[in-house]
């Protein structure tokens, strides 16, 4: 319905409250993120997983989902400042953990530690996810992977 609704608002046919917009933009992220990596994330932690993750971003306010990408930026920019200095068990790279720790809890229905470590991982591991962690800097994916794995013991 929304989809149809977008269509005719774009033709000038029809009026789109900003909640709508919003659900809309929702839905998108949900729909680019499963056509992108919807096998591979549903192969790996299972359809229940995905789709409480799913149902928790679609149940997102405006304001939480803004804390969200505000937290993402806190968190590449303390990245990159203790990346620099080059101590993944420092209090900065603790400051890192706990800001990607809080970043992950906007999107899991619940946090494990060995989830934690798991989609650290992952950015390593999968090219796609270290390109955008090392983007902030050359070696930022492992320096996040270590900083998490050694807060998790």
């Amino acid at each position: 319905m929304n989809v149809e609704k977008s269509i005719r608002s774009m033709k000038g046919e029809a009026e789109m409250t900003d909640a709508e917009k919003f659900e809309g933009f929702k839905q998108k992220l949900i729909d680019e993120n499963e056509k992108k990596y919807g096998n591979e994330i549903r192969a790996e932690y299972g359809n229940e997983i995905i789709d409480a993750s799913n149902a928790k971003l679609k149940g997102m306010t405006q304001a939480q989902y803004a804390e969200a990408e505000q937290l993402s930026l806190e968190l590449n920019e303390t990245l990159k400042t203790a990346f620099e200095r080059g101590d993944p068990q420092s209090e900065l790279a603790k400051r890192v953990f706990e800001l990607h720790k809080r970043w992950l809890c906007f999107y899991w229905e619940e946090y494990s530690k060995e989830a934690h470590i798991g989609v650290v991982q992952m950015y390593v591991d999968d090219p796609r996810f270290s390109a955008y962690y090392d983007r902030i800097a050359p070696g930022c994916a492992l320096f996040l992977r270590d900083t998490v794995r050694y807060f998790c013991i």
